[in-house]
């Protein structure tokens, strides 16, 4: 079956960037067009189409000599994520605290159920995957496309960073963002909108507080997979 115009690119585009933002392919890792190739069974064409496009978002770093590589962290400047991150958390919980209706709670509720067993099951990938679809059921419910574009973006880009931050607990990853969540919720149906952004607040400055710790105790941070 030939395959349509363009496909072939963004099947190359869509696993590697998941790759990349999963921490499979680290930051600083060289990306060989030629093995890429060998391995989708693609042309280098569509491999390099994939490439432009990663790299215009932030994840591929082409170099001088035309080979690219995956961009590394800016530990330098994730103050200006995290600004980002924290405000957009209490935008949009206190949007869902306004505008929600009762689909939306349902809908929320579900996915806080599927982050609980992600919890449970102690799996720090299921765990980013679930808590950015509950964040986003939030931010669906406060009736802002700008808003919840943004915040959806937002996330993506913050995959690597939130990788990393589940990674640094070493033990058990803690019950408490089931608790979090759980009053977030309570919260947003009950349409408080101080105790929204309150607790939207501290959920994402709890995030900061534990990377910046992180970078103060060894300077760059443990991505062991």
């Amino acid at each position: 079956m030939e395959r349509k115009r363009g496909s072939g690119s963004k099947q190359v585009y869509d696993l590697l960037r998941n790759e990349i933002l999963d921490l499979v392919l680290p930051p600083g890792s060289a990306i060989d067009e030629v093995s890429l190739a060998a391995r989708f069974e693609v042309s280098r064409t569509p491999i390099r189409e994939a490439l432009v496009r990663l790299a215009s978002e932030g994840l591929v770093t082409t170099l001088p000599n035309r080979s690219s590589m995956v961009s590394t962290i800016d530990y330098l400047n994730l103050h200006t994520f995290f600004d980002a991150l924290v405000l957009m958390y209490r935008v949009t919980t206190r949007l869902a605290a306004t505008h929600h209706e009762a689909a939306d709670l349902a809908t929320i509720r579900a996915r806080q159920t599927v982050f609980r067993q992600a919890v449970e099951a102690q799996n720090a990938l299921a765990m980013i995957a679930t808590n950015q679809a509950f964040h986003l059921a939030i931010s669906q419910a406060g009736r802002n496309p700008y808003f919840h574009g943004l915040f959806s973006r937002l996330m993506d880009d913050g995959r690597r960073i939130l990788r990393i931050y589940y990674n640094s607990y070493q033990d058990r990853l803690p019950q408490r963002f089931v608790d979090e969540h759980e009053a977030m919720i309570a919260a947003i149906e009950a349409r408080d909108l101080e105790t929204c952004d309150r607790l939207a607040k501290r959920h994402g400055e709890q995030i900061v507080d534990q990377i910046r710790t992180l970078l103060a105790r060894g300077g760059e941070l443990d991505i062991t997979l």
